[in-house]
Formats: structure tokens, C-alpha cells, sequence
């Protein structure tokens, strides 16, 4: 078999297994061989990159490289629906409608899925590209995140017989999911995601897909959109898709009558709890395109539809009292322990109070009857105080002033709404946690140590910080509860190989406050060391990429720890990747030059030009500076770049000028550095990106 006949054959049968197992739930192939072919078909694409398809399916991975979205145009305006919270304007809207189009209307009900709307764009059966909604006339191009989602069809199931068609729909994020990446980061000491839409729309923002594919993103359709379309009605353009692989959900229904679509809404309202994706409202659309045609639309929202959305879910219950929690950073959050109460389908029992000033605003009193609210926010939270319920002796809360774990006084930053326990090093919860943090599987992978063995080790006195983990032995563990020789023996195994770990994941995990996964990895791109990040100015660490004011006094705070200084030096014994992967040099000739790139170039991406000038010995820089010696300057130059360069007098120079530089136009273009290669991820069946 050809080379060319045995990839198109593995890409319309992972087409067909992603379809059944996103699509309809029903995986017919085990994990293994899905991952077995999928990989088959990424060797082959390798070594015939003649054979390129953009919608094969090893593009649902991502890519690591940085997208930059251009703005496109929307073919058909994507309008926002009309509101309402009230059955009452509900029905007098369809009293409207029927006295347009007549009393025998057809209307159908949909869920109102929360998240981010979306249009695709099929040409030939194939998706073209995705564009948010943007201003509703124009949007973001997203089209290599949205490839990364499973229930995207890239290639249709069926011929759809049109040339080319548009499908609106919402972009979403489940819960378990949500829950998922907000422990990450948390765990990373980043801020958490409010609520499933937040965390899906930023996601779709992301500019790598690679980092988009391990985020689970689900997507649902809700309308078709093109010219001549072969459709009377908007539940036959869905039955179409649901024939051509999307996942059209089974939850809609054609409604005569004003009492089937209240039905419709009490079911739902009611179900929605034990619905495992974010759903606020349901969507009441006229049937018939003709109907549609006649009641047209206003300049922002179809006539012919409406949305009834869900009140948030509102009890009152007593606060019993206020406790603390400390995080790995040391930030102290409150949490008020209530009186058990049913709300939004689960028992909730605790809600967050977030800092002092809200406790503040609210004039929280232990006995308080409060008001607690789980609308698009899933962490219970505590909105106001029932005062007439109020017991007349009740005190005004006050906040605590030393940790509730060692003691120690605490701190309030500048600027910062949370307050502190600056003792680091003997402050338990923060020991363990950045011990946790250190052993993740997107820090330093040491996967056969969970939470609960961290804290059997700490509590045992084998460890008091990360650098310990590289001192133990094996008979230490396997006489520890709940272990023994194998597990001990897998646990020293994980540990050994995470010496291998490359460093920007190792500065990462070492939990310096506000250094997520993408700025360490930005760190390390621009410093390629562990001693050059730790020797640079704050200056100096302002000209990394993502890098501001913020995060270079965390980084020097850290550094300058005697007691944090040991344990990097302690990690660099113990064998741990210091250095990062160098670039490929190709000359001198920059050498002792900075750069600062700005605008949009003819013939290179700025990735490339970043790469040109680190191969010849020169040096990037995020921001214009008395340092820098020049502004590569291409279209739509950033103003505040250009008036900076101009007034410290940096010479500005061209695309073309910068190429003659490196030696004319025929020199090599040095591809951008690439994360060390790990094996190959895929949203296979079964498992977590």
C-alpha cells in the first residue's frame, strides 16, 4: 500500500472514530489502537509533508507555535438574542409573533448553552475557518483552536451537496472540566476562573493550541447559516447537521403552544443542576425560515427569537463562623461555614468570603442569616446580610491578624486584596503545598507521588521541601503506611526521571509567586539559565515577554531567600535541568545588538525574526529601552514603541534592512526554538489531553 493511499485511510478512520466517540458518545476502538493510529498517521504526515491537510486529524493535538489572530469579516451579522426573566414577557412576545405570522406557528426550544459563540465556515466539506463573534461584524480568526476540538467535524460525515455554509454555535467548557483546570491553577498560584464561560472564551484566546487541545473544550451548535440553503425550517437544518457529524443536541423540541413551552422551561430550569456542562437559559426560536423571513430583525437581534434566562439560585442560611485557609503563597482566604442548604441541585455547606474587604462590605456577623448564590459562579459565594433577622448583641467580624497555622502575623501588600503569611519556610500548608505544586504533572512530572503521599512524607519528617524528594531511598518509603517496596521503588523511579524535565518546567515548579507555566517558559527562552535569572536586574526581567512590574519583584523577592537559594542550589546538585536548549548559532554578527519588534512583516512572522536575530548573536527585548539599539519596525507599528524609540533616539530600521544585515535576502531562515520534543498528545478516548 502507497504511502498516500495508507494516510488518506487513516485519516477518514480516525475521522470516523473521533465522530463516534464525541459525537455519539459510542467509542468503538480501544485507547491504544486509537493512539497506535493516530501516531501511525503522524509519521507518515513527516515524512510526506507534500501531503499536508490542515484538517487531518492530528491537527486536534495543537500546535506549540504562537497564532496571531487576524480579524475577519462575518459573511451574515452574528446578532445577540433579546433577554427576558419573566414568563409574562415571554408569552407576550409570542402573542407578537403570532399575530405576525399566525396562530398555527411552529416554535422549537432549545438549551441556552454558556459559553462562547462561534461561526464556522465549511468550504467543500471542509471546515474553512472559525471566527468569534467579536462586535458581531467582525471577529478573532481562531481556526487552529477550534481544530483542536473533538466535536468540531473537520471533514463532514456526509456530503452536505452546498459549496460552502456557515455553523453558529457555542463554544463550552463541562464542569469536571472547569473544576479540572481550576485546581491546576490554583495549584500554580494563578487566578481561578470564575466560571465556565470566562474560562472557555480565554481559552479560545490562547495563542497556542497545542495548550488549547489539554483544555476540553466542547462545542454545540445552534444554527446554519449561507445562501440557498436546502431547509424549510430551522429543525430540519439540524437534523442535517447532526447527518453530517455534528453534535447536535437531543435536548431540543418543536413547542404549539404557550403551556408546552412553559413545560419546556420548568424541566429544564429544574434539570439544569444535574446537567454536567453550564446551561442559563433556554432559546425559543420560530420553526419556519419563511415565518422568520417575514418578521425579520432589528440592527441587534432577530425578531423571530428569544432568550428566557434562569434566575440565579438564590437560599438563606446562618453563618456558624469564619475560617481561614492558607495557600502555597501564603494568601490567606476566608470561608464562611454555613448552616447546610440545598441550592443549585448540591448541598452546600461552605461558601468563599474572598478577602477582609468584602467581609467589610457585607458587615458579616457570626449568627447572620445571609444570603448565598451559585448563579454563573460555581463556588458558592455570600452576596448580602438578611439584617431584620439579625440578633440585636451580635459584634461585627473581625479579621484575623496572625495565621491560623503557625502563628505568624500577617501581611498586606500594596495593591493586593488578600492578606499573607510571610513565614515561608515553617508554615505548613505553604511547605506542602509548593511541594505539591513542584511534583505536578506540568512542573516536574514525578507522577507516581500524589497529595496524600506528600503529606505521609512531610508528616514523617522525610522531607521539608522540594530538594529533599531527591535524597530519598527507596527503604525509607516502603515501611511508611500505605506504600510498600513497589509503590516505594515507582516513587524513586519518578523522581530520577524527572531530572530530565526541561527547565523552563523546573522554574516553573519551583512556585514563584505569579510565574505560571507560559512566563517561565518566556524566562527561560530569554535567559536560557537558571544563574541568569537569578542574577538579572528588575530592569533586566521587565524585557522578557509576559513579564511586568508585578512579576519581577516576586522573582527577585524569591531569589533573594537565603532559604530558597539553598534549595535551588540543592536542586542543581541534585542534577535538574539548569540551562535551556540552545538555539542553533549561525554567526556573530549581531553580537552585542538588542532588538525590539513591532508591527506585521511581508516575508517572516515575528517568531522568525526572533529566531534570525538570536542565530546571528543578537538579542530580544519585549520593550524600548535606553538599552535597546534597535526597533525592527514593520505595518501597523505599536504607536507607544515608535514614540518611545523616537524620543530616546533608537534607530528604526526595516524588514528589508534588518535581512541585509544577517546577509541579504537569500540567507536561511532559522526556524523558532521549539519545546524539547515529548511524546505526541491527542484527545484520545477515554483519557485527559
Amino acid at each position: 500500500m502507497s504511502a498516500e493511499h495508507r494516510i488518506k485511510e487513516l485519516r477518514q478512520k480516525l475521522n470516523y472514530f473521533n465522530h463516534k466517540y464525541y459525537v455519539e458518545a459510542a467509542p468503538v476502538v480501544s485507547d491504544y489502537e486509537f493512539d497506535t493510529m493516530l501516531r501511525e498517521l503522524q509519521d507518515l504526515e513527516a515524512l510526506h509533508p507534500e501531503m499536508a491537510d490542515p484538517n487531518s486529524p492530528t491537527m486536534r493535538v495543537g500546535s506549540d507555535l504562537t497564532n496571531k489572530f487576524r480579524s475577519i469579516s462575518h459573511a451574515y451579522p452574528m446578532l445577540s438574542l433579546s433577554n427576558t426573566y419573566s414568563l409574562e414577557e415571554l408569552h407576550e412576545w409570542i402573542g407578537k409573533v403570532r399575530a405576525e405570522v399566525g396562530d398555527d406557528v411552529e416554535f422549537c426550544c432549545e438549551l441556552k448553552f454558556d459559553g462562547s459563540a462561534i461561526s464556522l465556515t465549511y468550504e467543500g466539506d471542509s471546515l474553512h475557518h472559525a471566527v468569534t463573534r467579536g462586535d458581531g461584524t467582525r471577529g478573532d480568526e481562531v481556526t487552529e483552536n477550534i481544530r483542536t476540538i473533538g466535536h468540531v467535524p473537520l471533514v463532514l460525515q456526509q456530503p452536505s451537496g452546498l459549496p460552502s455554509f456557515e455553523v453558529r454555535g457555542e463554544v463550552y467548557m463541562s464542569y469536571p472540566t472547569f473544576d479540572r483546570l481550576n485546581a491546576e491553577r490554583e495549584a500554580a498560584g494563578e487566578q481561578l476562573f470564575a466560571n465556565p464561560r470566562n474560562a472557555a472564551a480565554g481559552t479560545l484566546k490562547l495563542q497556542q493550541s497545542q495548550v488549547v487541545a489539554k483544555r476540553e473544550l466542547q462545542f454545540v451548535p445552534y444554527q446554519v447559516e449561507g445562501q440557498q440553503l436546502p431547509f424549510a425550517s430551522h429543525s430540519e437544518s439540524m437534523e442535517s447537521l447532526r447527518k453530517w457529524g455534528f453534535p447536535v443536541s437531543d435536548a431540543m423540541r418543536k413547542c404549539l403552544s404557550e403551556q408546552e413551552i412553559d413545560n419546556y422551561i420548568e424541566y429544564w430550569d429544574k434539570q439544569r443542576h444535574e446537567f454536567p456542562t453550564p446551561i442559563d437559559g433556554v432559546v425559543i426560536k420560530v420553526n419556519s425560515y419563511a415565518d422568520r423571513r417575514k418578521m425579520g430583525r432589528t440592527s441587534k437581534a432577530p425578531k423571530w427569537a428569544v432568550a428566557y434566562k434562569f434566575k440565579a439560585e438564590q437560599a438563606l442560611t446562618r453563618l456558624l463562623e469564619v475560617s481561614y485557609q492558607v495557600g502555597r503563597t501564603g494568601a490567606i482566604t476566608p470561608v464562611a461555614n454555613l448552616d447546610a442548604v440545598h441550592l443549585a441541585g448540591t448541598t452546600v455547606k461552605r461558601a468563599t468570603l474572598h478577602n477582609a474587604d468584602q467581609i467589610a462590605a457585607l458587615d458579616l456577623r457570626v449568627g447572620d442569616m445571609v444570603y448565598v448564590e451559585k448563579g454563573g459562579e460555581i463556588i458558592p459565594k455570600v452576596t448580602g446580610v438578611e439584617l431584620s433577622c439579625r440578633a440585636e448583641d451580635s459584634q461585627p467580624l473581625q479579621y484575623i491578624t496572625h495565621c491560623p497555622e503557625c502563628g505568624t502575623e500577617l501581611v498586606r501588600y500594596e495593591g493586593e486584596a488578600k492578606h499573607y503569611c510571610p513565614n515561608q519556610s515553617h508554615c505548613r500548608p505553604q511547605i506542602v503545598g509548593r511541594i505539591i505544586h513542584f511534583i505536578r504533572r506540568k512542573a516536574m512530572n514525578i507522577e507516581s507521588l500524589g497529595e496524600e503521599t506528600v503529606e505521609l512524607l512531610y508528616d514523617n519528617r522525610l522531607i521539608a521541601d522540594m530538594a529533599d524528594l531527591y535524597d530519598l531511598r527507596a527503604e525509607q518509603l516502603a515501611v511508611l503506611p500505605r506504600l510498600g517496596e513497589k509503590s516505594a521503588a515507582n516513587i524513586i523511579q519518578s523522581i530520577r526521571s524527572s531530572k530530565e524535565v526541561p527547565f523552563h518546567r523546573v522554574l516553573f515548579a519551583l512556585g514563584i509567586r505569579f510565574v505560571g507555566e507560559t512566563t517561565a517558559k518566556y524566562l527561560a527562552e530569554h535567559f536560557h539559565s537558571m544563574d541568569a535569572v537569578m542574577a538579572a536586574t528588575r530592569e533586566e526581567l521587565i524585557e522578557a515577554e509576559e513579564v511586568g512590574e508585578k512579576i519581577a519583584d516576586a522573582i527577585i523577592d524569591y531569589f533573594a531567600d537565603e532559604h530558597n537559594r539553598s534549595i535551588v542550589e540543592r536542586l542543581r546538585k541534585a542534577g535538574l535541568q539548569f540551562e535551556a536548549e540552545q538555539r542553533q548559532t549561525v554567526s556573530e554578527s549581531l553580537a552585542g545588538l538588542t532588538f525590539v519588534i513591532s508591527g506585521s512583516f511581508a516575508d517572516h512572522s515575528r517568531d522568525e525574526l526572533k529566531a534570525l536575530i538570536e542565530a546571528h548573536g543578537g538579542k530580544n527585548l519585549a520593550a524600548v529601552s535606553g538599552n535597546t539599539s534597535y526597533l525592527l519596525a514593520g505595518d501597523k507599528i505599536g504607536p507607544a514603541k515608535l514614540q518611545k524609540a523616537t524620543k530616546l533616539g533608537v534607530k528604526i530600521i526595516s524588514e528589508q534592512e534588518f535581512v541585509d544585515m544577517i546577509g541579504g535576502e537569500d540567507h536561511p531562515v532559522v526556524e523558532p526554538a521549539k519545546e524539547p520534543e515529548q511524546q505526541p498528545t491527542a484527545p484520545v478516548q477515554g483519557s485527559l489531553f
